[in-house]
């Protein structure tokens, strides 16, 4: 009775508090949840173990009012009930409560219809399962978010038999399959599922230590970018102290993961707030000497051969201010050693320039504090490290519309290599673009690193694509002048326009942030954002170039939509926008607003084709596509 009278006070402080919340104070019931046309099946599961912090409520509202929301008992110690509850606190101090009870399990949250007196037994001596005999209740498929992250929890489970992890986003359960190193549809053997709740309770418990129940994520949510971090077969042999040390290093990430990425987008450079006499790096620090980690060369990539004409024009705008190194060829699975390497070498800004190195610059930033380092991405939802990317859809609209007035037909071609954050909207602004000077302008479509790829150009030719945009530039190496935006006569390209990704500038300015001391300005009041440098051509680092062969009229054209663009008086994104399925902004007047922008996942209704689906990819897309990756499945 003693323990009941502990209880019965906790029970009676959560009724309050859920009653000043204007929340129901008992226990949830599910007949009063249930969807009143019986439209949802019934499924055995048998005798399982269900977790105690998955128990939510009870079947049936007739013993609801016995209980707080929390399960502790709310009727007078004096009462029959009172002492049957003291009972089975004695039978589990001195035996433990083994009887199965009977429950229902309804979008991973369980309901009791037998044993709610043993369930709350359970809950107050911090147990952490009970065998029961489950019924699931399956709704209806829905468009729902939480109908379809339920049944890719449902997939999961019969895969793996585990039902105490749950995630807020979508596709997390395929990630964790992924992560724990098992293929599409593979399941899972006893041997698995002990290590798993092995790994899994010594994190959980580190992570609810340091008041994780407080934040706005569950724990799967943080269990995966925790192993997505470090590799889930090193925690397997890592001691609780070692994972409560990465818990603490880590705890950053957790309050920015979750359902919703929390990136701040800087649209503009920083302006310095105060004098130089609050440098961030003092004018008696050594100059800053800076690292560039590349994934490829420069004579072989032209992604590289861009940022590596940025690592040399920094080179001449600081003069002796600073020095420069770079990483060529690094993998992904190199990225994190190579980054401490640079740092040994005395390095103390690095930037990694391409998403696939995400992983690596954040296990390296949390070990270095004391680093910059910044990674080439988009809305990349880390706080150790700084992301930084251009707006290149603005050039891709110019673009367009220097395409849609040179066009011979109706027929443009575009090709495009992954569909990843971005890259979307380029496609987009191209076809706007040319809408723009001509409205029965058609963009046929066309992905260079797909499994079963033909050539790209000549698949466009074939379509009768008058002027095509390809890739955004050379390298002096490949003497082809397929490249930029071109028209191709008798199998000979007349080059139009290119893209310019002006990586030097980006680079200058964001020395000069670090240097001049604005970088702390930068960081958001809400310490629980990530930051990402996502600018355009109002900061310069975007641009187009173009042939001075162009009919006048298209120059002037091209020069007055630029000096819109740069004063940002205008949005091509802006006003009516239909996509092949129908209309996606109807507001004239309105534009998509930076988000909607970087998140596209539809195609506008003039181009022809589709977004393919990550399994249709070339293997070497995958490390890109897990970090930059549309998150829709559907197209």
């Amino acid at each position: 009775m003693i323990e009941y009278d502990k209880a019965y006070r906790l029970g009676k402080k959560d009724y309050q508090a859920r009653l000043m919340r204007g929340q129901q104070p008992t226990l949830k019931v599910l007949d009063d949840i249930l969807p009143s046309d019986n439209h949802y099946a019934e499924v055995s599961l048998g005798v399982v173990q269900i977790p105690i912090d998955r128990i939510v409520g009870t079947k049936t509202g007739g013993r609801s009012s016995a209980f707080a929301g929390n399960f502790m008992p709310i009727l007078a110690g004096e009462t029959e009930f009172a002492a049957k509850w003291a009972n089975l606190s004695t039978s589990h101090l001195e035996e433990g409560i083994q009887d199965p009870i009977k429950a229902y399990e309804y979008m991973n949250e369980f309901y009791v219809a037998e044993g709610n007196k043993r369930v709350s037994v359970l809950k107050f001596f911090d147990a952490v399962s009970v065998p029961g005999n489950v019924i699931r209740i399956l709704p209806p498929r829905t468009k729902e978010k939480s109908n379809k992250i339920y049944y890719e929890f449902v997939d999961f489970y019969e895969l793996s038999k585990i039902n105490y992890i749950w995630f807020s986003s979508l596709g997390s359960f395929a990630k964790l399959q992924e992560a724990v190193g098992k293929g599409e549809g593979e399941p899972w053997t006893e041997d698995d599922r002990l290590d798993f709740s092995f790994v899994y309770a010594k994190f959980a418990a580190e992570y609810r230590a340091n008041g994780g129940d407080k934040l706005p994520v569950t724990v799967g949510d943080a269990f995966l970018a925790f192993i997505s971090l470090y590799g889930y077969k090193s925690l397997e042999e890592k001691t609780s102290n070692e994972i409560r040390e990465l818990v603490a290093k880590s705890w950053e990430e957790f309050e920015i993961g979750g359902a919703e990425k929390k990136v701040e987008l800087r649209m503009e450079p920083a302006r310095e707030k105060k004098p130089l006499l609050n440098r961030i790096l003092p004018m008696s620090a050594p100059k800053p000497k800076i690292a560039f980690i590349y994934e490829k060369t420069p004579g072989s990539s032209a992604w590289t051969y861009a940022h590596e004409l940025g690592r040399q024009h920094i080179e001449q705008a600081f003069s002796d201010e600073v020095s420069t190194v770079c990483y060529e060829g690094i993998t992904q699975e190199l990225a994190e050693e190579t980054i401490e390497s640079a740092i040994g070498e005395g390095c103390n800004i690095i930037f990694s320039t391409t998403p696939a190195f995400v992983t690596g610059s954040v296990k390296a930033a949390i070990a270095h504090p004391d680093v910059r380092i910044l990674n080439c991405s988009l809305n990349t939802s880390h706080r150790y490290i700084r992301t930084y990317y251009a707006r290149m859809h603005e050039a891709k609209f110019l673009m367009g519309a220097i395409a849609g007035s040179m066009a011979d037909n109706n027929r443009l071609g575009y090709i495009a290599d992954y569909p990843i954050l971005g890259v979307i909207a380029g496609i987009n602004a191209f076809a706007l673009g040319a809408k723009l000077v001509n409205p029965r302008a058609e963009v046929y479509l066309e992905w260079s690193r797909l499994k079963e790829h033909e050539d790209s150009l000549e698949k466009l030719k074939q379509k009768g694509a008058s002027v095509i945009s390809g890739k955004d530039m050379n390298i002096p190496e490949d003497s082809s002048r397929f490249f930029g935006l071109f028209s191709v006569k008798n199998d000979y390209p007349r080059n139009l326009a290119m893209p310019l990704w002006h990586w030097g500038k980006f680079y200058e300015r964001l020395i000069r942030t670090i240097m001049d001391g604005a970088w702390k300005y930068d960081e958001s009041t809400d310490a629980v954002k990530a930051i990402n440098y996502w600018w355009g051509m109002s900061a310069d680092v975007v641009d187009v170039i173009y042939s001075q062969s162009l009919p006048i009229g298209t120059k002037r054209l091209v020069n007055l939509l630029k000096k819109t663009i740069h004063m940002e008086e205008f949005n091509p994104f802006a006003g009516i926008l239909y996509s092949q399925q129908g209309m996606v902004q109807g507001d004239p007047d309105q534009s998509l607003s930076a988000q909607e922008i970087i998140n596209m996942d539809w195609l506008a209704e003039n181009v022809i084709g589709s977004i393919p689906k990550p399994v249709e990819l070339q293997e070497e897309a995958k490390p890109i596509m897990d970090q930059q990756g549309l998150e829709t499945v559907e197209h």
